[in-house]
């Protein structure tokens, strides 16, 4: 069966092929992002004028209903260079969840080069995301409100209508995307992946997983282990933890990576645009900087201002890479002198908003995957009796992160598990890279990955370094190993380290 290229991504077909895995796709020239997936220009070729291209490709909406109706996945992919010596597809989920992978690969394809060598580049936007059946909540005007909301409440008043938001979002989710939100859940996105195998004409499913997508390949490969190809997990989701012990674990790696900045900042001396001469006193200025916002938010971007909780967010966007320790230092400068457009601009790319105040629907996918995932649904007095714990971990984004624990109190879909099983017993080997410095997926999570993808499963490689991921970060060592296994098959040893 052909799919339709140059669609929107429908909501389905009646009388679905029952052969899925027959389905020949018609890729297409690329058109531009949509809207729900962050938006943009139509992606540029790639050096040597190789093109991208574009299809759909049709998934049960329901795996439980295999002979049901179907949704679209909407897929990218750029050829590999040495067709002769080609080894098949490598398809890329760069995290989230919720992130566009057709609008995030063509942005990230230079650092991917090499591995085009032998390899055709495929993304795609799981279900629920961008392209692909996009779950829908509130429009973007409401949005500018809700991610402009007290999410730190210190009084009865302020816990109401933080609880109030809270549902009023968690109801448009319902009412716009209600008969999708059970089915857009990591192990149904790891039944499209093996279907997109197939599709493809992959005997095994070879992989690059980053951030979340550590998580979804952990999924794919306990599910299919026989199925997996040469595989790689950078930034690694800690598998073996709830709702509860991954916020606090972030609340650790985004405090750790503050202190990194900080210590940073005071090495430079008097270039150091911060007050104090300890990290411990650039902390205590940005605590101070937070109260300051909270009670009187200052003037951000045209008629918006900035808040407390946009500033918190803000913070913690630059803090994915060290590229950004430079912004960061300037937001807080700038913020304090009065001025809170910088800071608001991190927050907005964070939340997927774009200068012309559109919303792409990556905030929405990520509530719908957490909440179809995770069976946790925290009242208001357990998230409350929580928070001495998360301030005392990290005084900065530790409120923050507590509350956030509420997420998903009043979804309308039970959550599938407390933490995901990964193991993988007959896999071929997975190289699990943890990053000591990550503050969004903090490096206890690649060891606890590797142990239980298995003996033999799981390579455990780290990285002694700053930001969320090490593939990336200009490592030779971290980029040597992994195109070695990918190219050539070679498997590091297990252990290795790199600076």
């Amino acid at each position: 069966m052909v799919t339709a290229g140059c669609s929107d991504g429908g909501s389905g077909s009646e009388e679905p092929d029952r052969d899925l895995g027959a389905q020949t796709l018609d890729w297409q020239p690329c058109p531009a992002p949509s809207e729900a997936e962050g938006g943009g220009t139509a992606p540029s070729p790639l050096p040597g004028g190789t093109k991208w291209e574009c299809s759909f490709m049709d998934v049960p909406r329901d795996w439980t209903e295999p002979d049901g109706d179907t949704i679209e996945l909407a897929l990218i992919r750029a050829k590999a260079r040495d067709q002769p010596r080609r080894i098949g597809s490598l398809i890329f989920n760069f995290g989230g969840p919720g992130g566009s992978g057709v609008s995030t690969l063509p942005a990230a394809a230079q650092d991917f080069e090499r591995l085009r060598a032998r390899y055709d580049l495929v993304s795609f936007d799981p279900r629920g995301v961008g392209r692909s059946q996009p779950v829908e909540c509130l429009g973007n005007r409401e949005l500018d409100k809700y991610y402009a909301q007290d999410a730190t409440p210190d009084t009865a008043a302020e816990e109401k209508a933080y609880t109030d938001n809270l549902r009023t979002y968690d109801d448009s989710c319902e009412q716009n995307s209600g008969v999708d939100l059970p089915h857009v859940g990591t192990a149904n996105a790891a039944r499209d992946m093996d279907l997109m195998r197939q599709v493809l004409g992959d005997d095994k499913l070879h992989y690059f997983g980053i951030s979340y997508g550590t998580e979804l390949g952990g999924v794919y490969a306990h599910l299919f282990p026989k199925n997996v190809g040469r595989a790689v997990f950078d930034a690694v989701v800690d598998p073996t933890s709830n709702v509860e012990e991954g916020s606090l674990g972030q609340a650790r790696g985004f405090q750790l990576a503050l202190t990194n900045f900080a210590e940073d900042c005071i090495e430079r001396g008097d270039d150091c645009r911060l007050p104090g001469s300890t990290p411990e006193e650039i902390q205590e200025f940005v605590i101070d900087l937070q109260n300051r916002l909270e009670k009187k938010p200052i003037k951000g971007i045209g008629d918006r201002d900035l808040t407390e909780t946009q500033a918190t967010n803000g913070i913690a966007q630059a803090l994915y890479s060290k590229e950004y320790w430079p912004l960061l230092e300037q937001g807080l400068d700038e913020a304090d002198g009065g001025n809170g457009a910088l800071l608001l601009a991190l927050s907005d790319s964070l939340n997927g908003r774009s200068r012309e105040g559109q919303y792409s629907n990556l905030q929405a996918a990520n509530a719908a995957i957490n909440c179809a995932d995770y069976k946790e649904r925290y009242t208001l007095a357990q998230a409350k009796a929580r928070l001495p714990e998360f301030r005392r971990v990290s005084p900065v984004f530790g409120d923050y992160l507590g509350w956030a624990l509420m997420g998903c109190s009043h979804w309308p879909v039970s959550g599938q598990w407390e933490d995901p099983d990964v193991s993988a017993p007959g896999a071929n080997p997975i190289i699990v890279i943890g990053n000591t410095g990550d503050p969004a997926t903090p490096y206890e999570g690649a060891r606890a990955m590797a142990k239980e993808l298995g003996k033999g499963v799981g390579i455990e490689v780290t990285y002694e370094g700053e930001g969320h991921g090490a593939y990336n970060s200009g490592s030779t060592c971290v980029q040597g190993a992994v195109d070695r296994y990918l190219l050539d098959g070679k498997v590091p040893p297990t252990g290795t380290v790199c600076r």
